[in-house]
């Protein structure tokens, strides 16, 4: 595990791009609270030219929803490199079985 505070270097050669979101509607539900962070934030957007960076067959993670256009581009998150639909799949059965386990069921 490498920790590092430049965005270019931590995705070049990267296997899996997992980004989290600067911001909460839920804890920020202002507009204008959303908008600033929205500005003072750009420069955290998933684009085509950081994925470039990391491995030919790396994978793009997100848990959903994602802010398209703002927290990430649309041809990043709809892309070849785009796994975000199978971990949602993953994340229903997962939580499926927790509430089974939780509910007394099997």
């Amino acid at each position: 595990l490498t920790i590092t505070h430049d965005q270019d270097s931590a995705y070049r050669d990267a296997d899996v791009v997992i980004p989290k979101n600067w911001g909460s509607w839920v804890s920020n539900p202002g507009k204008d609270v959303v908008d600033d962070l929205l500005t003072q934030n750009k420069i955290w957007k998933c684009t085509e030219e950081r994925m470039a960076l990391t491995k030919p067959d790396s994978m793009y993670m997100h848990a959903l929803p994602a802010d398209r256009g703002n927290e990430v581009e649309d041809s990043v998150i709809d892309g070849s490199h785009s796994i975000v639909y199978d971990e949602a799949e993953n994340r229903l059965h997962t939580s499926k079985a927790v509430m089974a386990l939780t509910m007394g069921g099997r």
